[in-house]
């Protein structure tokens, strides 16, 4: 006989399943327990001469999965012939000497607010989230398609996570969680997925991101086509219902027939069921079980958790602002999030139904970028910056826009292919220089022919903006002090 809430209960058929994965801490939500976290330093670093170091209390990273095309966005080359600038004209922005796309015009108005990295570049011409976005000090095919890669590095938001509590220790629980992915796992709304979501890779499962799953319905749908015949696909990219909704880690959603107390009365269960288990036992395998376990309960169970996710607080004019789409959509909930107390949050534009969408185009080009991509990207960003501005927020939180790479200089059949040699990212908040452009690529977009960076001097500064000195180590599974950056060089021009 087991007592639940002082009242008994025969457990006549054993504990189901289900039951289990709730109460005993829904280990979905790390796909393994790993290895307690190993670091050569835990201290983040004494605050550079540099300015802005830790002037970013919050990070939302807007990841343009797939490769945009930089000639089409803030790298335009109206001079060039037309195989090269494609059909898009320039328009002038708020940033005087900086031109956009005619198709980003809402954008153009907050550029006096963003910097602009136009000099990136790597010698890769394949897709490189894990490159990007981790310590990787190069990149290949198998460290993105391989989920059991040697050569993995923890994700940006992950390392941000460890060091914070190191410093500050871990958030109370039912606290709004950090390092938040949105809108769903990487690759897993696509055929074929693939690609390595990002992860924590050897500071241990604990750290890994808190992934997003999205609940609505689309409301628009589009021709697509890779290497198959063309389909008509339902694509929330495009549209989506206003009833749409993000939950937190969908393996804790609770199930119709259980309440709020009924899960309490299942988390009093597992604790009697631990509370008989020898302290050789508990020592041996609760130590690293617990806090995940404590996370899902609390994630079920919190308040300020349910009020961050509940979009529908939001006004509708606002919502509409930022674009009725799942990209859109994400992005307010992200601003949501890090107004909740959410230190880290990512938003990837994710490839949905088939390979060679998002912002892979290497078909139906002009159309997908005309009609969908930039005009989804202008109405998120342009409102994010607005909408913190507005909040007294955008002193105070770092917005990353991000990519791998580039598109070809010149059209190859329908599209572009994939370029690594000149790129673009851009930036606005906590400590960005505002109104600037760094680099230059040449008269095709094809190299870099002024301040070459790459993406570890991207790390670098976002690292020294958020209060981590990127020349910090973190030991790896073979004790080995890895860098943050790997010799990234923090850009001055960028600090403001």
């Amino acid at each position: 006989m087991l007592r639940l809430l002082g009242g008994p209960k025969q457990l006549c058929n054993g504990i189901r399943r289900r039951d289990l994965l709730l109460a005993s801490g829904l280990t979905a939500l790390h796909p393994a327990f790993g290895q307690a976290a190993k670091s050569g330093q835990t201290d983040p670093g004494e605050a550079p001469a540099l300015p802005g170091f830790g002037s970013a209390k919050n990070v939302i990273l807007l990841y343009l999965f797939g490769g945009p095309s930089h000639i089409e966005m803030l790298d335009m080359k109206p001079e060039a012939p037309k195989e090269v600038r494609g059909d898009f004209q320039p328009i002038a922005s708020s940033l005087p000497g900086l031109d956009v796309c005619e198709h980003l015009p809402r954008m153009a108005k907050v550029m006096d607010r963003v910097a602009v990295v136009r000099s990136l570049n790597h010698p890769w011409n394949f897709h490189g989230m894990q490159y990007a976005t981790t310590g990787a000090p190069i990149g290949s095919i198998p460290l993105e398609e391989s989920h059991t890669n040697p050569g993995h590095q923890p994700y940006l938001g992950s390392v941000v996570r460890y060091f914070d509590e190191r410093r500050h220790g871990r958030k109370p629980a039912g606290s709004v969680p950090d390092n938040v992915i949105l809108p769903f796992m990487l690759s897993s709304h696509r055929t074929t997925p693939r690609y390595v979501p990002p992860y924590a890779s050897y500071l241990g499962s604990i750290y890994d991101p808190i992934w997003s799953e999205f609940r609505g319905e689309p409301t628009r749908s589009m021709l697509r086509w890779s290497w198959g015949p063309p389909t008509q696909i339902m694509d929330p990219y495009l549209g989506v219902k206003p009833d749409c909704r993000f939950v937190i880690a969908p393996e804790a959603e609770l199930p119709l027939d259980v309440t709020i107390d009924r899960l309490h009365r299942r988390k009093s269960l597992l604790e009697q069921i631990e509370s008989i288990r020898t302290d050789a036992a508990r020592q041996s395998t609760t130590r690293s079980f617990d806090p995940q376990r404590e996370q899902a309960f609390s994630m079920l169970d919190s308040a300020a958790i349910r009020s961050a996710f509940d979009l529908q607080q939001e006004p509708m004019p606002l919502r509409e602002s930022y674009g009725m789409s799942l990209f859109g959509q994400a992005t307010l909930q992200a601003r949501r999030l890090v107004e909740a107390g959410c230190r880290f949050v990512t938003v990837v534009w994710d490839e949905y139904g088939q390979l060679n969408s998002g912002w892979d185009t290497h078909v139906d080009h002009h159309n997908r970028l005309k009609n969908e991509l930039l005009p989804g990207l202008d109405s998120a960003f342009s409102s994010l910056v607005l909408d913190l501005e507005q909040r007294g927020m955008l002193d105070d939180t770092l917005v990353l826009v991000m990519n791998e790479m580039g598109r070809t200089p010149r059209f190859q059949g329908e599209g572009r292919g994939h370029w690594g040699f000149a790129y673009s990212n851009f930036f606005a908040g906590a400590g960005m220089k505002r109104g600037t452009v760094v680099g230059r690529s040449d008269k095709i977009g094809a190299s870099v022919v002024d301040h070459p960076l790459n993406a570890k001097d991207i790390l670098a500064t976002i690292y020294h903006l958020i209060g981590i000195a990127p020349e910090q180590t973190l030991n790896d599974r073979l004790n080995r002090p890895i860098s943050l950056a790997h010799n990234g060089q923090v850009v001055q021009e960028l600090l403001g």
